[in-house]
């Protein structure tokens, strides 16, 4: 029993309560959701979950099939992360006169690919996408100077195969 990050891609409508009821499929048997974002697909009115989950592959395959018999659910998918193409984004809000006194910041920023999204007497922005140890990185060397907020996003992903969604829905819909 090999324990491996997976990405769960749930293509589905949008209905009010199909969130709660994934959320309940893993709760109920004690699973910890590392990263939920939902968003719209490439199908018009159709809603992509992404979940990732660390779990044995038979654990995610029955998952998957719990899924897939919620009643608004068109498919789901799950991946390992050399079959998917991911990453994360986040932002890091810090005091803007560190911006001039530290020059070392500018440094971290530019090695670090990220970039100053505003400006603002009290304040600046800055904004990284990449994996999550990028941003762990980056969280690690801005820490010393003092970061006034940060948040980070849900993992987002494509697959590198084709996953032929929008096919299935065309003979489902003739």
């Amino acid at each position: 029993m090999n324990i491996e990050k997976y990405t769960i891609s749930i293509y589905s409508e949008n209905n009010l309560g199909l969130l709660n009821r994934i959320a309940t499929i893993f709760l109920k048997r004690h699973i910890n959701i590392e990263s939920l974002t939902v968003s719209d697909s490439e199908i018009e009115h159709v809603v992509r979950f992404i979940i990732v989950v660390e779990l044995t592959e038979d654990r995610v395959k029955k998952i998957i099939g719990q899924i897939e018999k919620q009643v608004e659910v068109i498919k789901a998918y799950y991946h390992t992360n050399e079959e998917c193409i991911f990453l994360q984004s986040a932002l890091f809000k810090i005091k803007s006169n560190l911006l001039f006194e530290e020059r070392q910041i500018q440094n971290i920023i530019k090695n670090s690919n990220a970039q100053i999204v505003t400006v603002s007497p009290e304040f600046f922005v800055i904004e990284k996408s990449g994996r999550r140890e990028e941003i762990d990185a980056l969280h690690a060397e801005l820490s010393s100077f003092g970061i006034m907020q940060f948040v980070r996003s849900g993992r987002i992903s494509v697959t590198k195969e084709e996953m032929k969604i929008s096919d299935l829905l065309r003979k489902q819909l003739n």
